[in-house]
């Protein structure tokens, strides 16, 4: 399979829309032991910085605090490009990698707050604040958007004319965006707690 019409990007701004859109990255660095890793995690941005966390016990989270050169990789897959051929046929996709270290950021609570609302928007307001404990079981690292890839693929197929005079159907299939069930309860939810406007706004839109 061949990758359609792919194209490098310096557009920040194309950039940062795929970072907002996406929940998960995978975060590449090597172990003390001398192994590669990739530890897929939840990302935020804020602004010029993109946000992890984890527990304060995780080790390679600890190896980044102290600074290990680490690589951040996010893909969203936009649709599948279908060709005349196998060997033509591909996928529409935009992928960044970002390259850099991690520092604990020094803001935790408000950054929290930004995972969160990346995540859920609206759910800070909704819940209780991080306790004391909590927020030092948890460690929250940042790391500035400065060195940074993104590739975009989004063409059509480009088949030879042999094919192209063929019968084989070609085109794209789009991904639809992310769409969400219907919201299921906690089995311990006591009886009578309405599914919060938070919730409601990624499974019912227009719900405000």
């Amino acid at each position: 399979m061949t990758r359609a019409a792919e194209k490098a990007s310096t557009n920040r701004a194309e950039l940062d829309r795929l970072l907002d859109g996406e929940y998960v990255a995978h975060v590449g660095l090597v172990r003390t032991d001398g192994w590669p890793a990739v530890m897929p995690t939840a990302l935020a941005r804020d602004g010029d910085r993109v946000l992890i966390h984890g527990s304060t016990g995780s080790p390679w989270m600890r190896l980044l605090a102290a600074g290990a050169p680490a690589c951040v990789e996010v893909t969203a897959v936009d649709g599948l490009v279908v060709a005349r051929s196998a060997f033509e046929s591909s996928i529409r996709y935009r992928s960044a990698l970002l390259f850099g270290t991690f520092a604990p950021a020094t803001d935790k609570r408000a950054a929290l707050d930004v995972v969160t609302e990346h995540l859920i928007p609206g759910r800070v307001a909704e819940v209780r604040g991080s306790t004391t404990k909590e927020l030092a079981a948890t460690m929250i690292l940042a790391m500035p958007i400065e060195e940074w890839s993104l590739k975009v693929s989004a063409g059509w197929p480009d088949d030879p004319a042999d094919d192209v005079a063929g019968d084989a159907w070609a085109g794209v299939v789009p991904l639809l965006p992310r769409q969400y069930d219907a919201p299921q309860p906690a089995p311990d939810l006591r009886p009578g707690i309405e599914v919060p406007l938070s919730v409601r706004r990624l499974t019912e839109p227009g719900s405000d």
